[in-house]
């Protein structure tokens, strides 16, 4: 086309032909691009950003929410341009440097539309709850990383006019120096590689490091960074390699158990353990927890004194019941039949070594919930209950002394 008109032109002894030819094809070039722009972006996009945005699949709804068309099209439109001008223009320094920048066009746009369809597979992960058992932010980055280096080294090659092997050789002798600059993302690629591996780590998961002031929920796992939302709100942020590095206590083995632990002591004044009377034990025996057990050991008891000849007149001989012994094995069954307290897990009541605050009774089960704030009231009933019934046993339950204390003592004095 362009040599048929500049052939007419010339026909017609036309001043300037050729700058008036070059002016029309450079005209026709951007009435071309604009009209195509137009078409694709005004017309096209606009009908089929709808229909993705009514489809019922997920996936066709997140495309609507990122520019991965919209930077495909961009590319298009510049291989599109390089076309137009090296068929319609000729070979001189001014179309080179067109088709220079359109290719540098080409590639940024190249990109964005890979960091487009990135963002849409991870958004899509994220929404199905398939991104919950590997780090998926981490390893988009690292693409993204990659894909930039390469890019830009298009872009340098472009520029210099040099074959990118030559500069991909070069960057040999700059190997320390990238190891230096790129440290944290490398250790962080490797970090994030081993975690998913693993399965050491993942999104929401209860994370306790102490060193770094980390306790609570994960939100993301990036190339370099973890960032914890702590229970007050705030957030940690840590690197990803501390995570290999360092020791950290995950918490996702004890929700996926479905039973949280209950491990406390209740410390008993040592002077109010004795043994059961007579009266203590028929008062203790109209607990229908405790009735069957009573029977049982006092049977036990009796046929254990018969056969060894024991004068059981005296505590000082044989075998008797305590009120401590009674209280562990009471605990034990109002445990046993709590309906918040799994029973296919450890339940049970053992007793310490005592210290100068009393004897400690310790309760160990697991409640059937993994909930915070259930798991706090189930703990907290349970403990009620002990502090409340313990003078039922006549135990008491230690104290240090307070300020009334000492205000009773000398008002008795």
């Amino acid at each position: 086309m362009r040599e048929q008109l500049l052939q007419w032109l010339s026909g017609q002894n036309y001043p300037n032909s050729e700058l008036v030819v070059n002016l029309v094809m450079i005209t026709l070039i951007i009435l071309t691009t604009l009209l195509l722009h137009a078409l694709i972006h005004y017309g096209l996009f606009r009908v089929l950003i709808n229909k993705l945005r009514a489809s019922k699949l997920l996936f066709l709804n997140i495309l609507a929410e990122h520019r991965l068309f919209i930077n495909l099209a961009l590319t298009i439109q510049g291989l599109l341009l390089v076309v137009q001008l090296r068929i319609w223009l000729p070979q001189n320094a001014w179309r080179e440097g067109f088709i220079a920048v359109t290719h540098i066009w080409c590639l940024i746009f190249a990109l964005f539309s890979v960091f487009s369809l990135l963002d849409t597979l991870q958004t899509y992960l994220f929404r199905r709850n398939l991104a919950q058992h590997f780090p998926v932010r981490g390893l988009v980055q690292t693409i993204k990383l990659l894909a930039s280096i390469g890019i830009g080294i298009l872009l340098i090659s472009l520029i210099l006019g040099q074959s990118p092997l030559i500069l991909l050789s070069g960057l040999g002798a700059m190997t320390a120096v990238l190891m230096l600059v790129f440290k944290d993302p490398i250790l962080g690629l490797v970090a994030g590689i081993q975690l998913s591996a693993n399965r050491m780590l993942n999104v929401g998961d209860w994370l306790e490091m102490p060193k770094y002031g980390a306790d609570g929920s994960v939100i993301d796992i990036g190339l370099t960074t973890v960032k914890v939302r702590n229970w007050d709100n705030t957030v940690t942020t840590l690197p990803t390699y501390a995570l290999i590095s360092d020791s950290f206590k995950n918490w996702r083995a004890m929700s996926e158990s479905g039973g949280r632990r209950i491990k406390r002591a209740v410390y008993l004044d040592s002077s109010s353990v004795h043994f059961l009377s007579r009266s203590e034990i028929a008062h203790l025996q109209q607990s229908r927890l405790l009735n069957d057990y009573l029977d049982k050991r006092q049977q036990e008891i009796r046929e254990f004194h018969q056969v060894n000849q024991i004068d059981h007149n005296s505590y000082l001989n044989g075998r008797h019941l305590t009120n401590l012994g009674t209280f562990r094995a009471y605990l034990l069954r109002y445990l046993e039949n709590n309906r918040h307290i799994r029973q296919n897990m450890t339940l049970m009541v053992r007793q310490l070594d005592a210290s100068e605050k009393g004897i400690p009774l310790e309760i160990y089960c697991f409640t059937n919930t993994v909930i915070w704030r259930e798991y706090e009231g189930i703990q907290a009933d349970i403990f009620d209950h002990i502090y409340a019934v313990a003078k039922e046993f006549n135990l008491r339950v230690y104290q240090a002394p307070s300020g009334y204390d000492m205000r009773k003592m000398g008002r008795d004095d």
